[in-house]
């Protein structure tokens, strides 16, 4: 009898049908012997309602009262689905992330999990019920609601998973599988048995959207198999954390494209010591994550420095820089929002050659210009004009032969 943690994300409990449809698939695995844990996201479209209803009370909610609103969503989809449960004869719980032992920082509206106290869980598993737990969202110390963010669901997911040391995590969703590139960008585009966890969060990292990088993370970090299927057909999915083929011939795994890139340049800094540190410091604490940072080559002691950051952090980035820059003496801070990443990754890139050279040739020929290139072992990533992303996602899916069949 295996303990399984199971997540089904918004368009998988959209509407009541679907709700009786996942309750109609939980209950045959739990007549199949296993136990079960089921981490539920909002229905649909629930959480942009709520923020919307929030924006017309005021333009700036605060963070602690919005926190609790937007907790609301994933409360109503988890008691909806221990409601389907028990009408159709199987034993359900629904709790909420407080209730489950989520404890949190208290980052509101990004809070980080600090520990699992799994012990409700597990009573209610010993009498025999189906847990529903409301994803997106834990406690503090103080009992303040928080919410986790982007990916929240599938990190409490992967984090139940670690504290119940359940066998594995199912993550069901509206795809059936996670793919050598975006299969609406490119129709070819191949499903995957298995991938690495460090080939995942590249992927998650840089654009592919069915995993959130906190989750894979989370995962690698406990070691949790994670299997990405699809809620509406019965078909294999793909398992991040599965060996791949020893010396596989392909050694790239898969292409990514990411258009939630802001760009934000700063001319004139001075060229000593300790001012990367005083930039960069201030945006840590603001809770923003910086990517792909280059200085330029230093003239008479100035130089340029370029970062990325995601769209929404673009505003708060540019408050917080500005005031910095105006102190170190940097004369201009610029931001714009027309590129975008395009990124090749495979594990086994890093005992090869020739990769970058591919790579910067097969855009070339395609007519794409390359602004900034960042790279790691198993990545290397251009960043390009957002409107050339699927020309240059099918470009190199071609020149590194991930096509179907």
């Amino acid at each position: 009898m295996a303990l399984i943690v199971q997540k089904y994300g918004g368009t998988s409990v959209a509407n009541a049908e679907r709700i009786q449809s996942v309750a109609g698939r939980i209950a045959r695995q739990a007549e199949a012997g296993d136990r079960l844990v089921v981490v539920v996201s909002a229905m649909g479209d629930t959480t942009d309602e709520l923020l919307a209803l929030a924006n017309q009370m005021t333009d700036e909610p605060e963070e602690r009262e919005l926190d609790l609103l937007l907790s609301t969503g994933e409360i109503v989809s988890s008691t909806l689905l221990a409601m389907a449960l028990k009408h159709i004869g199987h034993p359900a719980i629904a709790l909420s992330g407080a209730q489950a032992g989520i404890g949190t920082d208290k980052r509101y509206g990004r809070a980080r999990i600090l520990k699992v106290d799994p012990h409700r869980v597990e009573a209610a598993l010993k009498r025999g019920n189906v847990v529903i737990v409301a994803g997106f969202q834990g406690t503090t110390e103080e009992l303040d609601v928080t919410t986790l963010g982007r990916g929240g669901s599938d990190t409490t997911a992967v984090a139940l998973t670690a504290a119940l040391k359940a066998e594995r995590c199912e993550i069901y969703t509206d795809v059936d599988g996670i793919y050598t590139a975006d299969p609406r960008i490119e129709p070819r585009a191949s499903k995957l048995e298995s991938v690495s966890y460090e080939e995942m969060l590249e992927l998650a990292s840089y654009g592919a959207k069915v995993m959130h990088p906190r989750a894979v993370e989370l995962g690698a970090l406990f070691q949790v198999p994670i299997l990405v299927a699809s809620s509406f057909v019965e078909t294999p999915g793909t398992l991040i954390g599965g060996a791949s083929m020893m010396e596989q011939r392909n050694k790239v795994t898969g292409i990514a494209g990411d258009t939630d890139v802001a760009r934000i340049t700063i001319r004139g800094v001075p060229d000593q010591p300790g001012i990367a540190a005083r930039l960069f410091q201030p945006l840590a604490e603001g809770g923003i994550s910086v990517d792909t940072i280059v200085q330029n080559a230093s003239v008479e002691r100035l130089t340029d420095l370029t970062f990325t950051v995601t769209r929404s952090d673009l505003g708060r980035a540019m408050e917080i820089v500005k005031p910095v820059a105006a102190e170190i003496g940097a004369p201009e801070v610029l931001a714009d929002t027309h590129l975008a990443k395009v990124s090749v990754v495979g594990s086994g890139m890093q005992s090869g050659p020739g990769y970058a050279g591919r790579m910067f040739q097969t855009l070339y020929e395609a007519g794409i210009n390359i602004e900034l290139i960042t790279t790691s072992e198993i990545r290397i990533t251009c960043l390009i004009e957002e409107a050339q992303v699927p020309k240059a996602v099918r470009a190199l899916h071609k020149a590194f032969e991930l096509e179907e069949g």
